[in-house]
This record gives structure tokens, C-alpha cells and sequence, in this order.
């Protein structure tokens, strides 16, 4: 099995712990074997040292140096493209059904437990005809 996200200057990282939890950022300088210095130009997520347990790494990487400041950082993410390329990724997607589902009334998750169950019962005799 090869790697293919690592830490380094210009990732993208997925914040999960914190104030800043499910918010992007960028990785601009690697403090130690520990921590990192990440800031999300265009998230609201500050300038700040956090830990790698509290980032899980994506697939998206920005051309920046390291240390870059939050003017050059923000040039760099409309360039790339990481806002687009992010709401395209399946990752993003899941976050956005699951946030949507958390948000379902009553009646809504009613409405999707009856089309489901239609759904399953037209699969259902749809293989059954295809063994018959």
C-alpha cells in the first residue's frame, strides 16, 4: 500500500476537534513531530498550532511556501481551485447528506423511510422476475 497524503506545507486538512471542527485549512509551516501550523483563508479557521490528531488530511494540496502569509494563502486557494474541487469530492458530499439528513423533520424522515420502502419493493420484484 502506497501513501498518497502526507504532512506537508500546503495539504489541505479537515479540522475534527475543536472550535474550528469540520472546517478546511491549510498546512503553512510543520512545528514538530506533533504539531502543525494551519490556517483557512477562507473558513474563518485563524492562524493557529494544532496538534495532528485534531486534522485528518485530504487529497487536496495548495502551491505555497512555507510560512506563506494569509494574502499570498488566499491568491493560492482561488488559483487551485480548492473550494470547487472540494465541494466535488465524495468526502464533502457524505458531510452534506449527513448534515442534511441531522436536519430532516419528522414528516421528512417519514416521507424518506416510505420512498425507501418503495424503492426496496421495486427492486425486490424486479430480481424476482429476473429468475423467473
Amino acid at each position: 500500500m502506497v501513501f498518497t497524503r502526507f504532512v506537508e506545507v500546503g495539504r489541505v486538512v479537515m479540522i475534527n476537534y475543536g472550535p474550528s471542527a469540520g472546517k478546511l485549512a491549510t498546512i503553512v509551516d510543520i512545528v514538530d513531530s506533533n504539531k502543525c501550523l494551519v490556517y483557512g483563508p477562507t473558513t474563518d479557521v485563524p492562524r493557529q498550532v494544532i496538534t495532528f490528531r485534531r486534522i485528518a488530511l485530504t487529497d487536496l494540496k495548495c502551491n505555497v511556501g512555507r510560512g506563506a502569509k494569509a494574502a499570498a494563502l488566499k491568491k493560492a486557494w482561488k488559483a487551485d481551485g480548492i473550494e470547487e474541487a472540494w465541494k466535488a469530492s465524495s468526502w464533502a458530499r457524505k458531510l452534506a447528506r449527513k448534515e442534511a439528513r441531522k436536519n430532516l423533520g419528522d414528516f421528512d424522515r417519514f416521507k424518506v423511510m416510505v420512498a425507501r420502502k418503495q424503492k426496496s419493493k421495486i427492486v425486490a420484484a424486479k430480481m424476482k422476475s429476473m429468475k423467473a
